[in-house]
């Protein structure tokens, strides 16, 4: 079995380097582990896992939510946003900083996608900080970083793959659970934002400034309340048992539809044909991810990997304190060189066993996933909104890294909060979801 594990990570590294897409990788190196156990068939077999890993109706919410999240971004949602935030906290010290991080807090949770609300808040907002003598680091940093929030946040696709994974567990549940671990590491943003802006003397938006001249508070919420109605319509309508996760999905896109053709009116017919194609590309990546990381996780319970790690880990010990802490560093490795939706479904059937058997709740458990994984999200070489708040604000990797620090610090102070304070993610799912 070691030497098989050893071609397995072997391999995975060699491809990694090669840039093979991380979902050809998982599907290769399955190919390779099993020819190395001499398994027979294996083409029909791996066809077999590939085709069964994404034969879930649960999966069909993704589409959706994904085509949904396009459309709000293509229907000026984040402007309105923007106006709303700006409302709510635009004259405080910092102003800018704040805005950007309530209006990434928002977006994120409504279209799902913390690349989107890189680029769609970062493209508005970068150049009006940068504008008012704001480092154009720090707004990248900060950018990126308040985007992830909305992967917390509901409704979050990679919380519905979790679900998919770890069996029996509820996504109204795991929705519930990721609102107040999201509005903690916001808030948490927030704080190390305001510190840094008032250390560096970044200022407040005054008269004249293009951003000063936003809409009164109920201008603002009559613009923007309707994009925020989403959250409730889905979290209530799957609460209420009106409909399920996957049929709430579907009520998204209509209501994301409405809003961007008739209500806000800034989709034309035109665009229809793009928004769609896009989605459909990001489907595809998703589910191709799904797939192929099943057929990794279905060698991988054959051989009884999740087992021996489980004893070697309780081998080391028995104390839940300890046994998170080492998940937490393994799944903050992971996040350096692994994209978060392929980390989920390889490593969920590995420690969520674990965790379950020191008496962890499989739900708190996927909300600490999540938030370790976020991270990754901002480290290179791998970290997506890191590279795209990049590109967006017009700075390279290293400078903006040496800007993340602080941010790093505050998420991971987030992080060792939700792992040993279950009541953080438990608290909302035990009220409202039976």
């Amino acid at each position: 079995m070691d030497r098989e594990l050893a071609i397995m990570l072997i391999s995975f590294v060699a491809l990694l380097c090669l840039r093979v897409p991380i979902a050809f990788v998982l599907g290769l190196v399955t190919w390779i582990t099993a020819l190395s156990l001499g398994y027979t068939q294996i083409p029909l077999t791996l066809a077999s896992d590939l085709a069964n890993g994404i034969d879930s109706f649960a999966l069909l919410a993704i589409p959706f939510f994904i085509l949904a999240g396009e459309l709000m971004a293509a229907g000026g949602l984040a402007r309105r946003l923007i106006d709303l935030a700006t409302v709510i906290v635009g004259r405080l010290p910092g102003g800018l900083a704040m805005v950007n991080t309530i209006t990434c807090m928002f977006f994120g949770a409504i279209s799902g996608s913390a690349v989107a609300a890189v680029s769609s808040v970062g493209g508005t907002l970068m150049p009006e900080m940068q504008r008012k003598g704001y480092n154009r680091d720090f707004n990248i940093a900060l950018t990126s970083t308040a985007a992830t929030t909305g992967l917390l946040i509901p409704p979050s696709n990679i919380m519905i793959v979790y679900a998919l994974v770890a069996g029996n567990v509820s996504v109204a549940a795991l929705f519930m659970a990721g609102v107040l671990p999201g509005v903690l590491i916001g808030v948490g943003i927030m704080i190390v934002a305001f510190i840094i802006c008032k250390i560096r003397g970044y200022g407040k938006i005054e008269s004249g400034d293009s951003l000063s001249s936003s809409p009164s508070l109920p201008a603002a919420l009559v613009g923007a309340l309707p994009s925020l109605l989403l959250v409730v319509i889905v979290l209530g309508g799957i609460l209420g048992g009106f409909f399920t996760a996957t049929e709430a999905s579907a009520v998204a896109v209509l209501w994301a539809a409405l809003l961007g053709f008739v209500f806000y009116r800034e989709i034309k017919p035109s665009m229809l044909g793009p928004i769609v194609l896009q989605a459909a590309r990001t489907t595809a990546i998703v589910l191709f991810l799904v797939a192929s990381s099943y057929a990794m996780s279905r060698l991988l319970t054959h051989e009884q990997v999740p087992l021996h790690v489980s004893s070697a880990l309780l081998t080391l010990s028995d104390n839940p304190i300890i046994i998170l802490l080492i998940i937490n560093l393994t799944l903050l490795a992971v996040g350096v060189f692994m994209d978060m939706t392929p980390a989920v479904l390889i490593f969920t059937p590995i420690f969520l066993p674990i965790a379950i058997s020191l008496g962890i709740d499989p739900i708190h458990f996927g909300i600490i996933m999540i938030a370790n994984l976020c991270i990754g999200l901002l480290t290179p070489p791998v970290g997506t909104c890191l590279f795209v708040g990049a590109g967006v604000g017009g700075s390279d990797i290293l400078r903006v890294s040496r800007a993340m620090l602080p941010f790093y610090g505050v998420m991971i102070l987030a992080l060792l909060l939700i792992t040993y304070w279950a009541d953080l993610s438990l608290w909302l799912p035990g009220i409202f979801v039976d």
